[in-house]
């Protein structure tokens, strides 16, 4: 099950290296840059989860839609495959 139109992960995490800085990670699903917000929510009343990282590396971002702790992946998709 995939959360965003324009799925690069079939529901599956991105796992993905950031540096440091704010990132927005899309909510709507509609965004066609996944998982990083675009602007598509637009009118919709969702917005996009605001995110700080801190220090450079990995970043298992979730791709399913049904984490606890946006947007962060926290393994809730291994329910649905």
């Amino acid at each position: 099950m995939a959360r965003f139109e324009n799925d690069p992960g079939e529901g599956h995490p991105l796992v993905i290296d950031l540096e440091p800085g704010t990132y927005a990670w899309c909510r709507c699903g509609k965004t066609h840059n996944p998982p990083w917000c675009d602007g598509s929510h637009e009118g919709s009343g969702i917005e996009p989860q605001q995110f700080e990282i801190e220090e450079a590396g990995p970043v298992a971002i979730c791709n399913c839609g049904l984490t606890a702790n946006p947007p962060y992946c926290d393994g809730s998709h291994t329910a649905i495959e």
